[in-house]
């Protein structure tokens, strides 16, 4: 039972803690399960055979208060459980990833919402120089969406790298963009939208892809350009990259006396 009574007979609940060990979160995740989630998940294309049902609203509360675990997020891995792995992608120490867990983990990728996170999981390690390409190149629907769910989420978190780190990554993407497969399509879309965002000087040469996808006589380059072209040639977005130019150089000048 997830419930105890305390020294005076009321009942509290057994509150997560960090020294929750993979067997314990498992007993909290299946309490917590329902049939309605789950089915609400897979109208939005998540394969649910393994899923117990339950909103990530509450599997990162709880990812939160159990705390990172390097061990125990590989231990929950293993057991195939959706929500276990999720809570793997949340409470994994990201020093400790090593691109043979990568690896690992890309064998069993068969839904793009573990795909995900997954691949933020492997931003946040800093593997990007090693599975991005490899990633890409793998033939397989869901790992080659990683390869491209890191570019997308390099391109927003790994500021401190310069610009110049996404150079071969729109080569990648103007090499794959022909493969019509829904959640990799979807997946390369995001990737080029995310690119074109990151800077101003990035911006145009993701636009010019872009549009030059857009006039393709393939179907799925089309989609993808039509759509990324929208989104980067939009005035929110383009104010938004002004905006952020003027940030940067302004705080550039105030570090000269």
């Amino acid at each position: 039972s997830l419930e105890k009574q305390d020294w005076s007979g009321r009942t509290v609940k057994d509150e997560p803690v960090p020294q929750w060990d993979c067997a314990r979160v498992v007993v909290w995740l299946r309490s917590h399960a329902s049939e309605e989630v789950r089915a609400g998940k897979a109208r939005f294309g998540i394969v649910t055979g393994q899923a117990l049902g339950i909103p990530n609203a509450r599997l990162r509360p709880l990812a939160r208060k159990i705390k990172r675990d390097h061990q125990r997020a590989l231990d929950l891995w293993e057991t195939g459980i959706r929500e276990a792995q999720l809570l793997a992608c949340f409470s994994d120490e990201p020093g400790k990833v090593t691109v043979q867990q990568a690896l690992h983990w890309a064998e069993a990728f068969d839904s793009w919402d573990i795909v995900d996170h997954a691949a933020a999981l492997f931003i946040e390690a800093r593997l990007h120089q090693e599975l991005i390409s490899l990633f890409v190149e793998d033939d397989r629907e869901y790992v080659r969406r990683a390869g491209f769910a890191m570019i997308a989420w390099g391109a927003l978190h790994l500021k401190k790298e310069p610009d110049t780190i996404a150079t071969p990554w729109l080569s990648l993407i103007e090499n794959h963009a022909d493969d019509d497969r829904n959640f990799v399509k979807k997946a390369v879309n995001w990737a080029l939208r995310q690119i074109g965002k990151r800077s101003l000087n990035l911006h145009a040469p993701a636009l010019e892809l872009a549009q030059k996808l857009e006039r393709s006589n393939n179907r799925s380059e089309r989609w993808i350009g039509r759509d990324a072209a929208k989104e980067l040639s939009s005035q929110s977005t383009l104010d938004r990259l002004a905006k952020k130019a003027a940030q940067q150089s302004a705080k550039g000048s105030s570090s000269f006396p």
